[in-house]
Formats: C-alpha cells, structure tokens, sequence
C-alpha cells in the first residue's frame, strides 16, 4: 500500500486575506507618504538622507531587512538540511567587516556630506571616478536584485497555486507575481523616500523572522520527541556523508572550492561584508541617513548580531526539517510518508503540504516582504546613484548646475524608473527561466561579486593611501571583472586546471579576495592627482 501523501497546501480563503491585508497595508503606506509630501514638500536631500534623524535601532533593522532574500528563506534552510551548521561560520568574517566598516568607512563617508557614498570618490579621485563606480553599482546590483525578484516569485507560484513541480508554473503567473510584488514595492517607494523604505524594512522584517518562528514551533510540535533528544539526533556523526554531526560548525579545509570554511570566512566573507557594508549603496545609505557617524557605525555593527540570530533562525528550520522528512526511526507514526521532490527546497516542500491556514498565509507574506524589502532597498538606493552621481554631474559640466534644495520630482520619476526597469528585468528572466538550467541565473545572482572586487579596490585605495586617480580607478574596475570571471565564469575554467589539476570554479568567498588584491594594485598604481573639480558637497 502506498503511504499516505497529504494534498498540496495551495492558498485558502483566510490566506488570502491575511496576504491580502498585508499588501493593502504597504499601498495605505504609499498613500500615507504621497499625502505627508504633498503638505510638506521636500528636497532631493530630504528624499534621500531623510534629513538624517532616523534612529539608530531602526536602520539595524532595516540593513538585516534589506539584505535577507530568497536565499536566506529558503537556501539557508536547504544547506542546514543536506549539510549542516558551517554556514554559520562565515558570519565571523562577517562580524570583522562590520568594525572594519564602522571605523573606517563610515566615518569618512558621512562626513563627505554627499548624498550617495560615491560621492566621496568625486572629492578624492575626481567626478569620473565618481561616475564609473556609480555605473558598477547600478549594472550590478539591476542585474543582482532584479533575478532574485523573479527567483522569489517560483516559491510564490508554487505556494499560492499548489503546484509541487517548478516546470508546471506558467509563465503568466509567474510574471503576475513579479508585477505585484514590483508594483507594490515602487509605489510606497515613489512617495515615502528613505523614510518609509526603512520603517516598511521594520514591518517586512518582524513578518519574515515571525513566520519563521512559528514554523520552527509548528517542526517542534510535529517532531515526538524532547529538545534535548533533538539535540542528541542530530549530533549523530552518522547523519551526514562525511560522517560528521549536523551541529558542525566550524569547517578548517582548505579547498578552494569549499564555500563555508573558517579560512574562507576570514578571507572572502570578510571582504565580502566590507564590500557589501561599506561600497554597495543599497546598504551603506543607512548609515548615510543616521543622526551621527557614531550612530551610524552603531546601526552597521548592530545589524550584523541581528542578522547572525536570523540565520540561526533559518538554519534551525534546516535541521528540524532534517528529522522530520530523513530519520522516520524518531518520527515514528508521525513520519509524514512522502519525501521531498528531486531538486525541491526542503522547507517549500514543507510549507507546500504542512503548514495550516494563516501559517501558510504568514510565510507567503513573509516571502513578499523578502522579495519587497530587497527591492525597495535597491531601487531607492540605485535612484539616489542616477540622480546624485551621474544625472547632477552631467548637467553641471554641461553648465546647467542643479539647485540642491529643487523639489524632489527629479528623484522620485528615477525612483519609478528604476522600479519599473526591475520589474521588466524581472519579467525578462521569468521568460528566460529554465529549472534545469540555470547557468544565467546563477552569474546574474553573483554579479555583485564582479562588480564588488573592482569597487572595494578603489575604496580602499581612497580611504588608506594617497594614491590613484581617475584612469586607475577606471582600470581596477575593469581588472576586477575579468579577474572573477578568470576564475569563476566556465570559458576561463582552464586556470583553475593549472592551479587544481581540474577545470573547477573557484568558490566566490576565495575568488573575492583574489580579484580585490589585483584591482587595489592596479588602483594604487595611478599617480595622485588633484581632482580637477571643485570638492563636491551634496549636503549643505
């Protein structure tokens, strides 16, 4: 006889609604802001630094808000399920790069008095330095958030439609989901600014780590036995391939192709968070808008223990999962009588056919609020780039200077656009979406990486030394991409053969530092110049 498979979980009445509530709750935002702006009407600088008085709690917040996605909600559970905790262990690179940022980056960024981080560079390269990191960060981070805007909505689909299968979505569907979640997020990201995208950031985030909590309880009331059994279970060496227990955290190989290794994580992962604290602006502008360059370290250092709770959070729901679907000895006549699919997150798989009415209703709407919150994030962050680093530059060397205190159309028409070029970006790869080939997904959700090695080099060489100029800047830009891509893009898979006797990809968290180390040498090359503008200040 065959065992027992329970229906899919596809959306029911009070689902709807509570998903339903949550999205009329983000539109009442928007309309909030529109009518708050129309009585009070700010400038670009209040749009975008929100007069720098946000509190220091809050942007922690917003920062762990901004940076969770689909990856953490649903990758972070599936690694602790087929692996085990050494993820985790990566979040001690993490924890350097966040001091490292908080004394030496912030400080200096902040009191550059500009608008985005890049315009520090216009003060010590000169504006082109300026721009071409600006143009970086925007192909980057469309590319980078603009993919994992569509990644989330084949979870959704799944989840809403009950379908088990990723090939059996349409791809109608799957762009009805992008263009909620996209035309949600632009519109209270249109009318609120920086303000509102960081108090949504707030909302979105209690909604995901709720959802997650209440999985974890829903695991721990289905699992029949105690914690300290749980425990027990998993630190059984024979849970794993490689013998070791599920609770591993701390991985010392040095295999260049192992992601999740303690050398990685004070190497590449530690980069890799100064990269994304300290040169991506879809992060570093919360600091921007915080009271003080002090609070502002604050909220980048604090951000980093919240997110560690986070991950723990996702990471325990991995290995709940673990025992509930892989060891049906400790399950007994609980063991639920079906397995995940091929290829099938092991945590969708269960909010697909085990969570209740409302539960089920809460982790969609935790899955927006992820898809959201990097979106608006993004979008408002890449906004303040066109307008403050290459749409103000150009008309002011075009003899046309932009008066800073003009009314803030200018950046929420760059805010729409920018929602808009994400959302079509998004929809273009939903038609280019193949579940069994994945090859230009997974070079789009990486392309910070090709843009963060070149971009940390010419920061780096800014904030430590007192060299470089506009052409080395442009130069280790250059030398950063195609230094990744030598050693990570499969046409250039032949000097990973020299090195490692196999044609194999170099993992990113040892790529990174890599690729860095030759565009800070580039970078440094360069002859000091004087910028051959007057110092710019954005700010009054």
């Amino acid at each position: 006889m065959r065992p027992f498979t329970p229906p899919l979980a596809a959306f029911g009445t009070i689902d709807w609604v509570v998903l339903g509530a949550y999205l009329a709750t983000m539109l009442v935002i928007g309309v909030s802001a529109a009518w708050r702006e129309s009585r009070h009407k700010s400038d670009t600088k209040e749009f975008f630094l929100g007069g720098r008085s946000m509190p220091t709690w809050a942007l922690a917040i917003s920062i762990v808000g901004s940076s969770l996605s689909a990856a953490t909600f649903i990758g972070a559970p599936d690694y602790s399920y087929a692996g085990n905790l050494s993820y985790l262990i990566l979040n001690v690179g993490g924890l350097i790069a966040v001091f490292v940022v908080g004394f030496v980056f912030v400080p200096r960024l902040y009191n550059a008095g500009t608008v985005t981080i890049y315009g520090y560079l216009a003060q010590r390269f000169g504006e082109p330095a300026r721009m071409g990191v600006s143009v970086a960060f925007l192909l980057g981070r469309m590319l980078a958030s603009g993919s994992r805007l569509m990644m989330v909505a084949v979870p959704l689909c799944m989840m809403i439609y009950g379908v088990e299968n990723p090939d059996a979505i349409s791809k109608r569907n799957m762009v009805l989901a992008i263009v909620a979640v996209g035309f949600v997020g632009t519109f209270y990201t249109v009318f609120g600014g920086i303000k509102t995208v960081i108090w949504v950031d707030v909302v979105q985030f209690i909604l995901v780590v709720g959802a997650a909590v209440l999985t974890i309880g829903l695991l721990l009331h289905k699992i029949p036995i105690g914690p300290a059994e749980i425990v027990q279970v998993l630190g059984d060496p024979a849970n794993t391939p490689d013998g070791t227990s599920k609770l591993k955290l701390v991985d010392l190989s040095t295999d260049p192709r192992r992601p999740f290794t303690l050398w990685a994580a004070l190497t590449g992962a530690l980069l890799l968070n100064v990269a994304a604290f300290g040169v991506d602006h879809d992060l570093a502008q919360r600091f921007l808008v915080a009271k003080s360059p002090a609070r502002g370290a604050l909220s980048v250092i604090a951000s980093q223990f919240v997110s560690i709770a986070v991950v723990a959070v996702f990471l325990l729901i991995g290995l709940l999962l673990f025992i509930f679907y892989k060891r049906p000895d400790v399950m007994g006549a609980a063991a639920p009588g079906y397995a995940p699919a091929p290829n099938m997150a092991s945590y969708q798989q269960f909010m697909l056919r085990e969570l209740p009415e409302v539960v089920s209703g809460l982790a969609i709407t935790g899955l927006f609020a992820v898809a959201q919150g990097s979106m608006d994030s993004a979008i408002n962050a890449m906004a303040s780039s066109v307008v403050a680093d290459l749409y103000q530059p150009i008309r002011r060397r075009s003899g046309r200077p932009v008066d800073p205190d003009a009314p803030v159309d200018a950046p929420k028409w760059a805010v729409a656009a920018m929602g808009a070029a994400m959302t079509f970006f998004a929809i273009g790869c939903a038609y280019a979406y193949d579940p069994k080939e994945r090859g230009f997904l997974d070079f789009a959700l990486g392309v910070m990486a090709f843009a963060f090695s070149g971009m940390l080099a010419v920061f780096l060489t800014g904030l430590l030394t007192r060299r470089g100029n506009n052409v080395s800047v442009i130069l280790a830009l250059v030398t950063g991409v195609v230094a990744v891509a030598l050693m990570r893009d499969t046409p250039f898979q032949w000097i990973t053969e020299l090195l490692l006797g196999e044609p194999k990809k170099i993992a990113f968290t040892w790529a990174l530092p890599i690729a860095t180390g030759l565009a800070f040498v580039v970078c440094v090359a360069g002859r000091p110049v004087v910028p051959s503008v007057i110092q710019v200040r954005d700010m009054a």
